[in-house]
């Protein structure tokens, strides 16, 4: 999964200036004479080879990531199975009661993200994720951004996209294995006087109990916290991430003066519009597929099935774009070609009516645009935010309020509008244009910041303190297309 290039180092005396200013005031400096460099030009521990230790990272950190979210996210929308076994009935729910359900699971999301973060940075990882993934309701709004929070402190720019698209196509697994789990757990219609529904909330949530139990022992945390690392293994870590992407103040606090500093910057507010512009289409499809699909005129049973292969795509596609993206090191036009595959689909289901081949087709390109788009949207964003503190207090506030997003998409489909749900997808269309146009801006605004870094003299004789404050307001700090 890693991507590495490695050179041999010339004879100390010969090398060159670059080196030195890349890596800067690093930690990490062993001298030797035939010794591997990374692509920054930082060395590797002689013991390994950057290729090794990334890839015993990614085994000891993303599997743990994508089972808590696969998890959470399958909690989170299994409702929406759930009610094709009886819950409006049994519950009698009325008008739009379920819409107002669902609608009250996303206040924690948009109020809590950003202090979850905060204490995530206090408590670690290892202790405050697994917390969330068992405390459910607001508890668990912190999963998401503390997730890719954790990934942007382990991996350069350049080669997280894939982690981060790996980690977030848990969301398609869990749509496609909810499915697949209801339509089963569904057969257990009437055991022990339960409708289908009461039995999937009750084994899928057991299931996350107990595997947020284990996860209290076991959990990763921060680079600087990793035990099953050696101390030069940390310390070339720590040193990549430095040469890449500045100081990141691992240590320091942060206080409610850096959450009022961060939101002064106009561009951590464009990175929240084009969250939020797919958060409308994306659970507005999670949270109704089986309703949409079950207009097509299938049963409990043949809906939750039919639900799979949209999932399915979407994962599928979601790791090409990634991979094509870390190979282009680029990530502007991955957060916005993609989009087209939605647009389409949301124009043809406004038109198309009476044909569920072409429906059932448009489904599938709507999963695609949508959830191939959010993770780059979030790396991008994310990993152009310079330091701990403003990339935690950046992270939790895109996704924070994003999910405001969540919010109006649980309204976007409702019975009333059954069979053709013209209104929702009316929504979605106009939802993705508006995350199309903040992510253009967004590229125009750290396009015309780099240009305007380049002209201006590099070194302003800042201190390291002065840097590590900065963050990616550094004037030596270069933001990724």
């Amino acid at each position: 999964m890693a991507n590495s290039s490695s050179s041999i180092a010339k004879d100390p005396n010969d090398s060159d200036k670059g080196v030195a200013e890349i890596v800067g005031n690093n930690t990490y400096h062993p001298g030797a004479a035939e010794v591997e460099y990374d692509e920054l030009h930082v060395q590797c521990p002689p013991h390994t080879t950057e290729r090794m230790l990334m890839t015993r990272i990614d085994w000891r950190l993303i599997p743990f990531l994508c089972i808590l979210y696969l998890l959470a996210f399958l909690d989170r929308v299994n409702i929406a199975n759930a009610r094709s076994f009886s819950l409006v009935e049994d519950l009698h729910l009325a008008n739009h009661e379920y819409n107002t359900a669902l609608t009250m699971f996303f206040v924690p999301y948009v109020i809590f993200e950003i202090p979850s973060n905060i204490l995530l940075k206090r408590f670690s990882p290892r202790v405050w994720l697994p917390i969330c993934m068992l405390g459910f309701g607001i508890a668990s709004c912190g999963m998401f951004p503390g997730c890719f929070y954790l990934i942007s402190m382990w991996y350069k720019r350049g080669e997280s996209q894939k982690r981060y698209s790996l980690f977030f196509s848990s969301t398609s697994l869990a749509g496609a294995f909810g499915g697949l789990l209801a339509s089963a757990i569904g057969k257990m219609d009437g055991i022990r006087g339960y409708h289908g529904w009461r039995w999937i909330f009750i084994l899928e949530g057991i299931l996350t109990c107990l595997v947020a139990i284990v996860f209290f022992f076991i959990f990763p945390s921060f680079p600087e916290e990793a035990k099953w690392l050696t101390e030069d293994e940390r310390a070339y870590i720590k040193a990549r991430l430095r040469a890449d992407q500045g100081h990141n103040a691992a240590e320091r606090k942060i206080s409610f003066r850096d959450v009022l500093a961060v939101m002064k910057d106009h561009r951590v507010w464009l990175g929240g519009f084009m969250y939020f512009g797919l958060i409308v289409p994306a659970y507005g499809y999670a949270f109704f597929a089986p309703t949409i699909i079950s207009t097509y005129h299938y049963d409990a049973i043949q809906t939750q099935l039919h639900s799979v292969p949209p999932w399915a795509a979407s994962f599928a596609f979601s790791l090409l774009t990634a991979a094509l993206s870390d190979w282009m090191h680029h990530r502007a036009a991955f957060a916005l070609a993609p989009l087209a595959l939605g647009l389409a689909a949301f124009a043809t289901l406004l038109k198309v009516h009476n044909n569920t081949s072409v429906q059932y087709a448009m489904l599938c390109l709507v999963t695609m645009g949508t959830y191939s788009v959010l993770p780059i949207t979030v790396c991008w964003f994310s990993m152009n935010l310079g330091g701990h503190h403003r990339r935690a207090i950046g992270t939790a506030w895109q996704i924070g309020f994003g999910n405001i997003g969540g919010i109006i998409a649980t309204f976007a489909f409702l019975d009333t509008d059954r069979p053709w749900f013209t209104n929702g997808y009316s929504i979605c269309l106009g939802f993705t244009c508006l995350s199309g146009l903040a992510s253009l801006l967004y590229l125009i605004s750290i396009y015309l910041e780099n240009q305007k870094r380049a002209k201006a003299v590099r070194d302003v004789g800042l201190s390291e303190y002065e840097k590590t404050e900065l963050g990616d307001l550094n004037p030596e700090f270069r933001y990724m297309y």
